[in-house]
């Protein structure tokens, strides 16, 4: 359920989601903190001492977008599609080198595929884990990252637990995600956290953008491409809104055009999600 949100009720939400996340997170790390101590404003300073992944595994660009001008180095070029063969990754791997995107997003069995066509060059591989539902076991996830970074992915977009979300099992979703955190950082990987927003009411997605912080992310991600909706530009200022300057927001689903690009750039994403890659590409340079 997506809404337009004043400034004060937003602030409202954030705080009030704010305060659940971290005395639920807070148990792990018993005596540390003082609930009423929290606020929006100062909540990720106060639990830096034990966040699984810390500032200095945040590349200092990861929040913003780059400012070359060149919105291909902000795409994942993505190919997700379950009946995607050896000869169209190839295609994808031929493209992203052309028009210098900055990475090929592909299902995991053809992560190892992909490293090889890219060796030597700047497109990184991505790939996805939990996908497209996110309903897989911790453990699972946190395999299948390690299994994707030892054939070569250097940047994993995984799935949050979206029923445990939203149940409020806010303990369990925070724990899988710092699990993939913590295997895809040893890796010296990137981690980006599918929340899938069109599943999910605005308090929701403030929560999920909250605990992905938490958790070591690198990255909050609007959608997988398969769920009810897209991306949408209000979804990507409040996730903006929500983990600040310091991560990177992902906007992915349904950005088929240039236009698009720059609404979502716009809103604070700082990274793009998209299949017409090449059309978006093509488009920026005419």
């Amino acid at each position: 359920m997506s809404m337009k949100l004043d400034e004060k009720t937003l602030e409202r939400i954030i705080e009030q989601v704010t305060h659940q996340v971290m005395i639920l997170v807070q148990r792990e790390q018993e005596g540390y903190l003082s609930a009423q101590d929290l606020s929006a404003g100062n909540y990720f300073d106060r639990v830096q001492p034990f966040v699984n992944a810390g500032a200095d595994r945040l590349a200092s660009t990861l929040g913003i977008a780059p400012t070359d001008g060149r919105v291909s180095h902000m795409i994942d070029h993505t190919l997700l599609k379950p009946d995607a063969t050896q000869d169209q990754v190839a295609q994808l791997c031929y493209e992203a080198k052309k028009h210098t995107f900055a990475s090929v997003c592909v299902n995991p069995s053809y992560v190892k595929l992909c490293a090889d066509l890219l060796k030597d060059t700047d497109v990184l591989v991505c790939t996805v884990i939990g996908f497209p539902l996110g309903a897989t076991s911790t453990e699972s996830k946190a395999f299948e990252a390690q299994k994707a970074l030892r054939d070569g992915a250097t940047e994993v977009d995984m799935v949050i637990n979206v029923g445990g979300l939203k149940s409020r099992d806010y303990e369990l979703v925070e724990q899988d995600i710092a699990a993939v955190a913590r295997a895809v950082h040893a890796g010296g990987a990137i981690l980006k956290v599918i929340i899938e927003a069109a599943l999910l009411t605005d308090e929701e997605k403030v929560a999920a953008c909250q605990l992905a912080k938490v958790a070591g992310a690198d990255f909050v991600k609007t959608s997988t491409g398969f769920g009810p909706g897209g991306a949408t530009a209000e979804d990507v200022a409040l996730m903006r809104r929500v983990v600040g300057s310091g991560m990177g927001v992902k906007a992915s689903g349904g950005i088929r055009t240039y236009a698009d690009v720059k609404k979502m750039i716009a809103a604070g994403a700082s990274r793009i999600g998209a299949s017409a890659s090449v059309k978006i590409a093509q488009e920026a340079d005419s």
